[in-house]
């Protein structure tokens, strides 16, 4: 039987994590293996990154990724985001499995007026930290139930010599 390639991020997995599944398994039988592979609760989602549903258990997974998807579980239904930049702060709620990237074209273009290249030239940082979480992360992995929610400043993209680089400051 063929396999498919699951890779995903969860609440405390800040990093994508990998398995391979059989063809013929459903949502749930993921889930299962999931939550009995990292301890999670029962109640805890599963969603495709960046959809804003979680998904129903009885599909198969074929289905709906094809040869491989990119998944997110988690507790929260929607995490509250908020992001601050020139003294102004706007809110919104994304799935669990939306990306740092989305939240930034819609914070820096849809909600800042940014054209592409200024909101290029900037990046999501945790609100009171250096923490820069990358575009590809999943904004569950920034939160945990019940709180549901994170605060990003919108803040420039420091480069040193043309490269993009991390903030100047003392060594780790």
């Amino acid at each position: 039987m063929e396999t498919i390639d699951i890779f995903y991020q969860a609440h405390g997995l800040r990093e994508i994590e990998h398995i391979e599944v059989e063809s013929g398994h459903t949502v749930a039988m993921v889930k299962e293996t999931l939550i009995e592979k990292h301890g999670w609760e029962p109640d805890t989602l599963i969603y495709i990154e960046d959809v804003e549903t979680p998904l129903e258990e009885q599909r198969l997974i074929v289905e709906l990724c094809g040869a491989g998807a990119h998944l997110h579980l988690h507790r929260c239904r929607h995490v509250e985001v908020a992001v601050t930049f020139g003294g102004e702060t706007v809110h919104h709620r994304f799935a669990p499995s939306a990306t740092v990237a989305r939240v930034k074209t819609w914070a820096a273009i849809t909600k800042f007026g940014m054209t592409e290249e200024e909101a290029g030239e900037h990046v999501l940082q945790i609100a009171g930290t250096q923490d820069r979480p990358p575009p590809r992360a999943h904004i569950g992995t920034l939160t945990s139930c019940p709180a549901c929610r994170v605060h990003f400043d919108l803040v420039p993209d420091e480069r040193i010599n043309g490269a993009p680089g991390a903030p100047t400051r003392g060594a780790c």
